[in-house]
């Protein structure tokens, strides 16, 4: 599975992070989203690697094999971006490559907000840059829109979420996540988050092997979910925190890749603002390209991973 991966562990920002990579030549920088880990670049590492490139896919604060603070305020943008910045100092060059998902686009997106001449490029995969608004913090804004159900809202309960995957088990939680394909907004009902009754359980997508998936469950039943939840938890942290950008543009030359079917994409304003004059390519004038892949899910660098692999590629040797 891993031909030729090797592992380290660098100190950041007072914490040990652990990383994957291989390859020679200039650095892509790969961020994961929530329930992942480095591994959900697996494709990618082996791809980008064989094309001349030095692939490194950090676990991200929190995640998998690097340290997890046990503070929420220890979760802010600040922080994950702090990580970052020491990580690619660390890697001895000036600027990297940069693609992220889900909660790793949304860090990419921070990253070249605040230190923009560390990124030479930036290939986002499911979430688009997000505008902070002034009026309202997020997680209020969203129960307002979405209700207390909508994903987000139930994350901020701490100890009760964690409580409820427990009684569902690490499996039955990253299956009923991995292999949703529900169009968004994302809503977790209390007493049966996914939907899953006593004749059903949740299976693995068809891109996601036993072996694979046994990966996740290893390393989320070893560290749980806390870490992670913990980034949703700091969103109004972040809100406040980050006044001084508000009305910012991200002047990085950016790619943004979705699938059709992508539950972040599907929600309700996502699109319109995507697609929108005034949206999008307002607040990321660099925005050079906006690919929507037909019939794919959320999990689009594992689902269509060689369509992934070329877009990626197709971008980064532009520069």
């Amino acid at each position: 599975m891993e031909e030729g991966i090797e592992h380290r562990t660098v100190s950041v920002n007072g914490i040990r992070m652990h990383i994957a990579e291989k390859g020679q030549g200039p650095i892509v920088l790969f961020l994961h989203g929530f329930p992942e880990l480095w591994y959900s670049w697996r494709h990618q590492i082996l791809a980008l690697a064989s094309l001349g490139y030095h692939a490194v896919a950090p676990d991200l604060r929190g995640f998998g094999d690097t340290e997890t603070p046990t503070s929420i305020s220890d979760y802010t943008c600040f922080h994950i971006v702090g990580d970052l910045v020491e990580l690619i100092d660390s890697l001895g060059v000036t600027q990297v490559f940069l693609v992220g998902h889900d909660w790793g686009a949304i860090i990419g997106w921070y990253l070249c907000m605040f230190r923009p001449e560390k990124v030479k490029a930036f290939v986002c995969l499911s979430v688009p840059f997000r505008p902070r608004n002034p009026q309202m913090m997020p997680v209020e804004s969203m129960r307002a829109f979405f209700g207390d159900d909508y994903y987000i809202c139930r994350f901020q309960a701490q100890g009760e979420i964690e409580a409820e995957f427990g009684q569902l088990g690490t499996a039955t939680v990253l299956k009923g996540i991995f292999s949703t394909r529900r169009p968004g907004p994302p809503c977790l009902p209390k007493g049966n988050a996914f939907g899953i009754g006593p004749d059903t359980s949740a299976t693995l997508p068809s891109w996601l092997s036993e072996e694979e998936f046994s990966y996740y469950a290893t390393k989320f039943d070893q560290n749980g979910f806390t870490g992670g939840l913990n980034y949703y938890r700091a969103l109004d942290l972040n809100w406040e925190l980050t006044a001084p950008w508000n009305g910012a543009q991200v002047k990085v030359p950016v790619k943004y890749i979705t699938g059709e079917l992508d539950m972040v994409y599907t929600t309700p304003g996502v699109k319109e603002y995507v697609h929108n004059n005034g949206g999008f390519k307002k607040d990321v004038p660099c925005l050079e390209e906006i690919v929507i892949m037909e019939g794919v899910g959320h999990f689009i660098n594992q689902e269509r991973a060689e369509e992934t692999n070329s877009h990626i590629y197709d971008f980064i040797t532009k520069f």
